[in-house]
């Protein structure tokens, strides 16, 4: 196969949505389809306690929820599909805000009862900012729901989107019969037997044949008939540009659990999905069949098995190709490494990879070289942007209870910061050591982590801060910036990369800054 057919079969995409609509679930129903797994463990059942193989941290699976980013890879019909599951929870949307940088196409999840919720609505507005193609699953169509249009109207208006149907419902809940596929003209009638791995459709090439009425009723079908005929007058016809263009978005129905309409999203996914796109970096666009590699770091993670202390850095592979044991040059380093066991993912199992295609992820065992949003390339001096640090919302103060272990825990908190996990600020005043997080949660992973992992113990006290802003000065030696640092000494910080921080403890201080010195500039993210 060429470079070119290689780069041409690859899907690279994310799942989205909020906590609970079903996105482990249809991750691992995709991973059925391709063969990848035998039976999908369901998430919810605890009569197997298989749990889900997307899932492999321990705090994941008591909470029943999904922490960190997972990378799942499979081959179906000749297509090469590497699958980044996201957490849904609010509390972790840094790490899927950086994992769509790394994403050529989105699916958003939405449950049927539920309707859109507030996560799903943050996560699509940074997909439109960027122009991801997006395709919408409503999921869990044998329960009770929204009415179909209804829940059509709400992703336009809620999200703001422009829809097209591609599958439709044919009854709702108790009433729930199949799904009429708008995409391939044909009907898949539904058991409520979720062992059954593939489903028999019947192909109608006309949805006028009396054959209808025998097979789902008359009324029904009369049903049918009126919405499909309402579905073409209102719903725009699809058009895969407008889609690539990130102007329209495909929708279909079914059930993520009962792997019921999954194998329709998954044909049609396949055949109109963009192959892996373009990125910008800070001084050019940079193509995917470029002949020189290209990628950047888009996630970190400390201790993959508990057993080695490894680290492993997710490389999104941009352009060229990606050779095992061929040094590349760390621009942030300027230096060059080479790596003799480039991993490929399938969930739990790692398999180490000789050659990789744009579009892939491939994770490189790291001693500490790697930071996120680090770029690697074949000798050219630049970088990719866009992968920002999040100003953290919740500040706590870090303390070491036991001190036998002074070390274990500095290095813990070195570790987890570099995943990218929460930020830590060192006070200036007196070096005291403050985390800062986007999501409360964190902490408790944090802590977790930290004895189970490094064996260290800590607890913490609250900071009084706000936001965290970078600052710039305009000119770093005049009177203004001195006065302000005099000012405000007990509220600055630096972050990890030694740049200063102001740990701003209210909105209103934050004005008060910016109109009494205004050649200090307050930054609320920095770009890596």
């Amino acid at each position: 196969m060429s470079f070119k057919d290689e780069i041409a079969r690859r899907r690279t995409f994310g799942i989205i949505s909020h906590p609970d609509a079903g996105k482990t679930t249809l991750t691992e129903k995709l991973l059925l389809f391709g063969g990848a797994i035998q039976e999908a463990g369901a998430v919810k059942s605890n009569k197997i306690k298989k749990g889900a193989t997307s899932d492999f941290m321990e705090i994941e699976r008591q909470r029943g929820i999904s922490v960190s980013t997972s990378v799942l890879a499979f081959n179906y019909k000749d297509k090469k599909i590497n699958i980044l599951d996201t957490p849904g929870h609010k509390d972790f949307a840094e790490d899927t805000f950086r994992t769509l940088t790394a994403v050529d196409s989105v699916i958003v999840v939405i449950d049927v009862a539920k309707g859109v919720e507030e996560q799903t609505e943050k996560l699509v507005a940074v997909c439109r900012m960027r122009n991801i193609p997006m395709l919408v699953f409503i999921n869990k169509l044998d329960r009770e729901g929204k009415d179909a249009f209804d829940l059509m109207d709400e992703v336009e208006q809620k999200l703001g989107l422009r829809v097209t149907p591609l599958s439709f419902p044919i009854g709702m809940g108790y009433d729930f019969q199949g799904i009429y596929n708008i995409w391939e003209k044909n009907i898949n009638l539904f058991s409520g037997d979720s062992r059954k791995n593939i489903e028999e459709t019947i192909a109608f090439n006309d949805v006028n044949t009396p054959e209808l009425d025998e097979l789902i009723g008359e009324k029904p079908a009369q049903r049918l008939r009126e919405e499909l005929e309402l579905i073409d007058e209102v719903y725009p016809q699809f058009d895969r540009q407008e889609y690539l263009d990130g102007k329209l978005q495909p929708v279909f129905f079914g059930s993520a659990l009962n792997n019921f309409g999954v194998r329709e999203l998954l044909d049609c996914f396949i055949e109109i999905a963009p192959s892996p796109r373009p990125k910008e970096s800070d001084t050019r666009l940079v193509n995917p069949d470029e002949n020189k590699f290209s990628g950047f770091v888009f996630k970190i993670h400390a201790n993959m098995d508990p057993k080695h202390r490894d680290r492993l850095a997710f490389i999104k592979i941009v352009s060229g190709t990606f050779e095992r044991n061929k040094p590349y040059l760390h621009v942030r380093h300027n230096k060059n490494l080479k790596f003799s066991s480039p991993n490929a993912f399938f969930a739990e199992r790692k398999e180490i990879v000789d050659i990789s295609y744009p579009g892939d992820i491939v994770g490189l065992h790291d001693t500490g070289n790697f930071k996120i949003g680090d770029t690697l390339t074949e000798g050219e001096n630049m970088s990719f942007k866009g992968i920002p640090s999040f100003s953290p919302e919740h500040f706590r103060y870090i303390n070491n209870a036991d001190p036998m272990k002074a070390k274990q825990l500095e290095k813990g908190i070195d570790q987890l910061m570099d995943e990218g996990v929460a930020q830590l600020f060192t006070l200036e005043m007196n070096n005291r050591k403050v985390i800062g997080t986007v999501g409360a949660l964190q902490y408790e992973v944090i802590q977790y982590r930290l004895e189970h992992e490094y064996g260290a113990k800590c607890s913490y006290e609250l900071f009084p801060a706000y936001k965290a802003c970078w600052i710039q000065p305009e000119d770093p030696k005049n009177e203004e910036f001195a006065e302000f640092k005099r000012i405000k000494q007990k509220f600055l910080a630096k972050d990890k990369f030694g740049q200063l921080v102001f740990l701003a403890d209210s909105e209103f201080s934050i004005q008060m800054t910016q109109s009494k010195y205004p050649s200090v500039k307050l930054f609320f993210t920095s770009e890596f």
